[in-house]
């Protein structure tokens, strides 16, 4: 009997102690990137708040700063989003004359979308703030861990 509980309790492989680390492992990265991502984004939060804006119209200034003259569906595409998601973000974006959407010269029915002059200066505030801390960490953990973790967001994102 007592040979039963010892081989329940302890399997013999220790194929349930390698799952319940494995799976212990995995839950502190979840953990790790929701803490990494709210401390990557508290600061541009606060600034876009004050702007009655959220971290939406954040990744369109960021976008759109990275992609002059995109159009409105190569953006749609690019964020993965539906048109009635990006219609009100973008439609305020232009409102507060951040972003200019003008026809594109090769056909007059594509809307192009680029930064405003004080568009591109808060994207530059906005995503200056996470430049620094990225900077400030990839400088703390080194060259190696910085590749990983490229590679890492590669493999997350469908890209590696």
């Amino acid at each position: 009997m007592v040979d039963q509980l010892l081989s329940i309790e302890t399997p013999a492989d220790g194929n349930a102690l390698v799952a319940e680390a494995r799976e212990a492992a995995l839950r502190l990265a979840i953990e790790q990137f929701y803490f990494g991502y709210r401390a990557f984004t508290v600061q541009p939060d606060r600034i876009l708040a004050e702007r009655g804006l959220g971290r939406v119209h954040h990744r369109i200034l960021y976008f759109v700063g990275r992609n002059p003259r995109i159009s409105v569906n190569a953006l749609l595409s690019m964020l993965s989003v539906s048109k009635q998601a990006l219609n009100a973000p973008l439609r305020q974006l232009v409102e507060l004359q951040l972003v200019a959407m003008d026809a594109a010269e090769y056909d007059k029915r594509v809307r192009e979308l680029s930064l405003t002059t004080s568009g591109a200066e808060l994207e530059a505030q906005l995503t200056g703030t996470q430049m620094q801390q990225l900077q400030t960490v990839f400088e703390l953990v080194g060259a190696n861990a910085e590749e990983g973790w490229h590679q890492v967001m590669r493999s997350l994102s469908g890209q590696g």
